[in-house]
């Protein structure tokens, strides 16, 4: 095996003992044997670093600041800056290009890339442990859900929109697709799966500890927001992003997470658009924070 494992499942293991911290303690609560802990992971797709309120963002995420208050959060770490290879590396805890879920010259590997077999998912490693497993939200893993040692997965696999998907399955099986007048968004549907997953496991498994992937797509794009989310926002990005980056780098550096220069704009390299400065600030710095804005409604917090 590749010598990299050991390290980056350090890194993996250390992400995941910020949330085994509060869940154990909840689950010996007047218990005299200690038990093993339930495992909640929270993905965020695409979603920047300091984008959360405890990591100096605007966005009001009062949920993950309580997690963060009450845990640890990382100021050194490495991401991968795509989707795909980030899931590899959670859920192998190897490198995703040691696991082909990255290109590199030569090797082949990506987004298509198939894992050896030696690089199995956790929940394949927790379950002679006991525990049972549970996915809900994107895959975007190559293989079949349960064929990683999940026991229920909900997978939202129609990833360019929120409204009324029409490609999603339940354990692996195709569901019908959602009608536009369902009211069907997929943050709100993501997280009612997973409690659905929960609540059954509490009936009938409540004896064993549980791992639950809980994998949102949000704030990946589209910007398919909600209206009233949008709406908590309308007014905060008209000073324009550089106020903003400013600001956010301030928050961070009284926070203690960074003490290093604000590194320098690029303005070449930006991209150019088909909406003027003053639109984007309006359109797009809303409708973005309006998604992240409802996923952390969605984020569980007992």
């Amino acid at each position: 095996m590749p010598k990299g494992h050991a390290f980056l499942k350090r890194i993996s293991l250390g992400v995941s003992m910020a949330v085994l911290v509060v869940w154990n303690t909840r689950a010996q609560a007047g218990s005299i044997t200690p038990r093993q802990p339930n495992v909640l992971v929270i993905v965020a797709d695409d979603m920047g670093f300091s984008d959360a309120g405890c990591y100096g963002g605007e966005v009001r995420t009062p949920n993950l600041d309580t997690l963060a208050k009450g845990g640890l959060r990382f100021s050194q770490f490495y991401n991968t800056a795509r989707c795909w290879p980030s899931r590899a590396s959670i859920l192998t805890g190897y490198y995703a290009q040691q696991v082909r879920r990255d290109a590199l010259p030569g090797l082949g590997g990506g987004a298509n890339g198939v894992r050896p077999t030696w690089a199995r998912l956790l929940p394949e490693l927790l379950k002679p442990r006991g525990y049972r497993s549970y996915h809900s939200g994107k895959w975007h893993v190559d293989g079949k859900v349960l064929a990683g040692g999940f026991d229920h997965s909900y997978s939202l696999n129609d990833h360019d929109r929120f409204f009324n998907p029409q490609q999603h399955t339940r354990d692996d099986q195709p569901l019908p697709p959602v009608s536009p007048e369902s009211g069907y968004y997929g943050t709100t549907a993501i997280a009612q799966q997973a409690m659905d997953m929960l609540v059954e496991h509490q009936t009938n498994h409540r004896d064993q500890p549980f791992f639950l992937y809980l994998a949102f797509t949000a704030p990946h794009f589209p910007l398919h927001a909600l209206p009233q989310d949008m709406a908590l926002y309308q007014d905060r990005y008209r000073a324009g992003w550089d106020v903003l980056r400013q600001e956010r780098y301030q928050r961070l550096q009284k926070m203690g997470l960074i003490h290093c220069a604000l590194s320098p704009l690029e303005p070449l390299r930006a991209p150019s658009w088909n909406l003027s400065e003053e639109k984007l600030r309006e359109q797009m710095g809303p409708a973005w924070t309006g998604l992240v804005q409802r996923r952390e409604h969605s984020v569980p917090t007992a």
